[in-house]
């Protein structure tokens, strides 16, 4: 396998830049430019030179001996001065060397899955991890990428494997009586995973959003003040305002951060009838947000109702409060009338939601846990049907086995990996 190296920081001028060796050329390579290997896992402080002997900086230098790295090869890591020269220096110095090349997006990840040092599923977890913007979101990446989802697939990998085990023996053993009635403890491990991933199954859908972000739709007429409640809850002029109607004529997102909670804040066209053509689409486009978002936010006037009806959880508000002789039920974007009321409404709803969410975080995982979770309602049906049925219901646990098999990588995983790699960057 090739050494390859890359620089694990971001790019650009900074204190500190790590650059990462990573393969059995490693250990050569710090060799060549710090004079030694230092003792593993250990920071030792180092002048580096390159192969003409010129200096190029003074690092920390770690090494990493195999098995005990973040790739399970030999890794060495240099902590030099972060400037674009000494980065330059050092990388160059490094492509110089034989049997040394850059490492491409991803690939120090990808060995540790190649190298079993991770699963597929924490593989995910990290690369959330390195995206993660809000604290919920650090939360569910850290959960994944400590193996909480490879723990729990592996438990029920057992279950049904003990499962599997004992269809075979009354399968093999067809022809001789056997002493014992195995099927109420398979029953008994199948219905246990069934609950399981049934459970885990309704979470998806709810740690998906923690991932990428609830959507909370405003809505309501045309001149309401839905751009100016955005505004009022973004801090700035996210959206433009006006006395006129129908001056919002797309969807405006503002990203928030929630109490740790990704939120996306949606501005959309005011609903009304309309012959303007552009005015239309901008309205057609609003219903289809709203329709599809995680919340809405729905401001009316007095002796007016919504347009779409409010769903459960949906919060509807009295507009332009600063008017209102009543201001209950009330907000104003001009003002702040009710303004954190309404974030501490859609926090609390929405960290409702957040604490039913799973561990399993997404799509690849729902199809995975549904495809074993219906291998094993087939084979709890075919239970009673006894010895006649065994081959068929065994059968079924092991479609069951190999679906939850591909959720933490161990088959069918090549036509993912190029699409998980992808949104990593150099150095990781």
């Amino acid at each position: 396998m090739d050494t390859i190296y890359a620089l694990s920081t971001a790019q650009g001028k900074a204190g500190v830049a790590v650059i990462r060796v990573s393969g059995p050329l490693a250990f050569d390579a710090c060799r060549a430019l710090a004079g030694d290997v230092p003792p593993p896992r250990t920071a030792s402080l180092r002048v580096l030179h390159d192969s003409t002997g010129i200096r190029l900086d003074q690092a920390l230098v770690l090494t990493f001996s195999q098995n005990h790295s973040f790739t399970g090869e030999n890794t060495v890591e240099f902590q030099a001065h972060g400037s674009n020269a000494v980065i330059s220096a050092l990388l160059d110095a490094l492509g110089r060397m034989d049997g040394l090349r850059a490492a491409d997006p991803g690939e120090f990840t990808r060995r540790a899955l190649e190298n079993g040092q991770l699963d597929l599923a924490q593989v995910e977890g990290l690369a959330d991890l390195i995206d993660a913007e809000t604290e919920s979101q650090r939360r569910q990446a850290l959960r994944v990428l400590s193996g909480d989802l490879g723990r729990r697939a592996e438990t029920w990998r057992q279950s049904l494997i003990r499962a599997a085990a004992l269809l075979e023996a009354t399968i093999d053993f067809a022809d001789e009586e056997v002493p014992v009635d195995v099927t109420p403890e398979v029953g008994a491990l199948v219905s246990d995973v069934i609950t399981d991933l049934t459970h885990e199954i309704a979470g998806v859908g709810t740690a998906e959003r923690i991932r990428s972000g609830f959507e909370v739709a405003i809505v309501g007429a045309p001149n309401v003040g839905k751009s100016t409640l955005l505004n009022a809850l973004a801090g700035r002029d996210a959206a433009i305002t006006s006395e006129y109607a129908g001056t919002t004529r797309d969807v405006i997102e503002v990203r928030m951060d929630l109490a740790g909670l990704p939120v996306t804040l949606l501005d959309t066209a005011g609903l009304r009838d309309t012959e303007d053509a552009v005015e239309s689409i901008g309205i057609e486009r609003a219903r289809s947000r709203a329709a599809l978002a995680d919340l809405r936010v729905f401001l009316v006037e007095d002796g007016t109702t919504p347009d779409i009806p409010p769903e459960a959880d949906d919060i509807v508000l009295r507009a332009k409060g600063d008017r209102l002789a009543d201001p209950r039920d009330a907000i104003s974007g001009k003002t702040g009338l009710g303004l954190s009321d309404l974030i501490a409404r859609i926090t609390r709803i929405l960290s409702g939601r957040a604490s039913n969410a799973g561990i399993a975080t997404r799509a690849r995982h729902k199809q995975a846990m549904e495809r074993g979770l219906a291998a094993l309602q087939a084979a709890l049906s075919l239970l009673p049907q006894g010895d006649v049925a065994s081959e068929l219901a065994a059968e079924e646990l092991r479609t069951a086995i190999r679906a939850l098999d591909s959720l933490v990588g161990r088959i069918d995983i090549e036509n993912v990996l190029d699409e998980i790699f992808a949104s990593f960057c150099l150095g990781k």
